[in-house]
């Protein structure tokens, strides 16, 4: 977990710290201090990744029944999948109107003249159809495209960099490895990809949050 990871150098500062006192007295007074600080910086951790509505006595328990060696009342596997669906939850609940606009947007898309969508849910358009080799996954291929969010936004574009990319198919998210593995050399094809086949849950960079559906104009240029 990550609150452990950034309280253990304190933890051994305080052991240090510790053991350097000789009378009971100061040794009480440093244990109270120690274990108010591992308190706060521990709920200054939990604070930070939104588990701010715990029950404090279960909290409390838990933390108890560990140091003290006691019976879990919940096993470390339960307590890690426990966490993880809930964290899971909240983050689906946070970004739901990423959600609900990639829903809305394709239902309207996939109406438009043109417009054809595939059994995963990825839409595209032919802008224009070249007549040259499919790629298949083990191949390298050269494009330029340029990368949109739906409001428009412009995540990347090898198109205003001035320069074509290359790269594997099978080395990128999985809604331009379909499309690609569809597309003649020559294509240039507009394609709206569904979250779940871009950067999902975990989104990607500054720009492309979780579950944020992604355009693209992609031109197959060649097969390396």
């Amino acid at each position: 977990m990550y609150f452990l990871t950034k309280t253990k150098p304190v933890l051994i500062a305080f052991f240090v710290l510790l053991c350097s006192f000789q009378s009971y007295g100061q040794k009480t007074d440093l244990m109270d201090s120690l274990s108010y600080s591992v308190g706060i910086i521990l709920g200054q951790n939990l604070k930070q990744q939104g588990l701010t509505e715990l029950e404090g006595e279960s909290l409390k328990q838990g933390l108890l029944d560990v140091l003290e060696g006691n019976e879990l009342k919940i096993n470390m596997d339960e307590a890690n999948k426990t966490l993880q669906e809930y964290m899971a939850g909240k983050n689906l609940a946070k970004w739901e109107k990423n959600i609900e606009a990639e829903k809305n947007f394709l239902a309207e898309n996939r109406k438009k003249e043109g417009v054809e969508e595939l059994d995963s849910g990825i839409q595209y358009k032919i802008i224009s159809e070249g007549d040259g080799p499919i790629p298949s996954a083990n191949d390298q291929i050269t494009a330029h495209y340029h990368g949109m969010l739906i409001d428009g936004r412009v995540f990347d574009s090898s198109v205003n960099r001035g320069e074509p990319a290359t790269f594997p198919v099978n080395g990128v998210i999985l809604g331009w490895q379909e499309i690609l593995q569809k597309m003649p050399v020559g294509s240039k094809w507009k394609v709206f990809i569904p979250s779940s086949l871009g950067y999902g849950e975990r989104g990607a960079g500054d720009m492309i949050d979780p579950y944020s559906m992604l355009i693209f104009e992609i031109e197959l240029l060649e097969i390396k």
